[in-house]
């Protein structure tokens, strides 16, 4: 039996690779997508190998990632719950469809992954499965009462790796646990599990890497372009990159400005309340950007219809439903409404702030001649028009209220000592 395990290196991951290559007697392939990790991913293949994987796959995956997966949804304007910009819920359906193409190529009949049955990862992973590759057997050690009760907590499964001469440099309970794409990095869990405390103190400054403090950012503003075609950025202060270049530049910038960090209470799939905080300084300088140009460049009951739609399609993603009809059909329509969104936006970057300092388009549907509140010179708006349309507009409100109105003076003549009240 050949299984391909999600494998980050980890001592979750490390000690699953073991467990399995015990527990089912079974070849195991660790694979690991290179999605923007930067330095976890040294010694990786090498730690894998000796743990016990026959082959480690290390496949850079970053601008696929940025291309087909975070542009898109960044069209959709997509945020979950009004502040997670759904990092780590991207990277998933991106990381087991390679699992899934790395497990046809070596003829395995089974995935693995370290998910816990308490999270929305093992969703995320387990639903791109269904929909790519359903003859494939997912296995989720955590899942496996056999599995809990050998490893009942973080000790146990350090002592497994020691007996085992499994490399891991994990000796104490980290305070929180972390996880890093090109999108965001996100922590969770430990000292975080308490919603009091202040993520942003001080005292925790350390715990953040893409990141300055916003009162240690450059006390002076930095101004940056973005350039848009079709609803995406190809262009930063005029040089035109790639998807992967316009995260990585973006990435910098908001860094250095002290811009993205969240700290949210959300709402998992599986039905309970966690904390999270993240920091996404490239992605929420992109995020508000591109509705700066859709502000100019998009017509409103388009706009309208889209944003009605955003709560669902970040749902979607948040829950895994990346590769479901349903996704599928509301990007249809998402790239529709994006064939217009070109033009040039101009934002000022200052103490983990975004602000929007200008924009402009070829097809700009603003038009400051009809806009304007002196004389329209084009005579495309007649003001007199405004009467009829609100007197239209308006009608039903004014029957209803002259229906009710009415009602209530027959209730009152029908009321037993009215008239007498009303002498009175």
């Amino acid at each position: 039996m050949k299984i391909v395990l999600a494998y980050s290196g980890g001592l979750d991951t490390s000690v699953i690779l073991a467990w399995l290559k015990e527990r089912y007697q079974a070849e195991i392939i660790a694979f690991c997508a290179n999605i923007g990790q930067e330095e976890e991913l040294r010694g990786l293949r090498a730690k894998a190998l000796r743990t016990g994987a026959s082959k480690c796959y290390i496949e850079d995956l970053q601008e696929e990632f940025a291309r087909d997966f975070i542009f898109p949804m960044i069209q959709a304007g997509a945020i979950y719950e009004g502040q997670y910009y759904l990092g780590t819920s991207i990277a998933r359906p991106l990381i087991a469809k390679a699992m899934i193409e790395v497990a046809r190529k070596e003829g395995a009949q089974a995935v693995a992954h370290g998910a816990t049955g308490k999270g929305n990862d093992q969703v995320r992973f387990e639903l791109t499965v269904a929909a790519l590759a359903p003859d494939l057997q997912v296995i989720a050690p955590w899942r496996d009462p056999e599995f809990r009760r050998r490893f009942p907590g973080r000790a146990e499964m350090i002592a497994f790796c020691q007996e085992k001469g499994i490399p891991v440099q994990a000796t104490a309970k980290k305070p929180y646990s972390m996880d890093r794409n090109l999108m965001h990095i996100s922590y969770e869990a430990g000292i975080l599990e308490d919603p009091w405390m202040d993520a942003f103190a001080p005292e925790n400054k350390d715990m953040f890497k893409l990141t300055v403090a916003p009162e240690d950012a450059p006390d002076q503003p930095e101004y940056v372009t973005l350039d848009f075609e079709q609803g995406n950025c190809v262009a930063v202060n005029g040089r035109r990159l790639t998807p992967l270049g316009v995260m990585k530049v973006l990435n910098r910038l908001g860094g250095k400005h002290g811009i993205g960090r969240v700290d949210m209470v959300e709402n998992r799939y599986v039905g309970m309340k966690s904390r999270g905080v993240y920091e996404t300084p490239g992605g929420t300088i992109l995020h508000f950007a591109h509705r700066q140009i859709e502000s100019l460049t998009m017509d409103r009951e388009v706009m309208h219809l889209r944003d009605s739609l955003i709560p669902r399609y970040a749902e979607l993603v948040y829950y895994g439903y990346w590769f479901s009809p349903e996704r599928l059909a509301l990007q249809a329509f998402v790239t529709e409404s994006q064939k217009n969104v070109t033009g040039t936006v101009r934002l000022k970057l200052y103490k983990g702030n975004v602000m929007v300092a200008g924009r402009k388009s070829p097809v700009s549907l603003y038009q400051p001649a009809i806009a304007t509140m002196e004389a329209d010179p084009t005579q495309a708006y007649n003001q007199d028009d405004a009467t009829g349309f609100i007197r239209i507009n308006s009608l039903r409100l004014r029957v209803a209220a002259q229906v009710q109105a009415a009602a209530r003076q027959g209730r009152l003549r029908r009321t037993p000592g009215a008239r007498t009240r009303a002498k009175r």
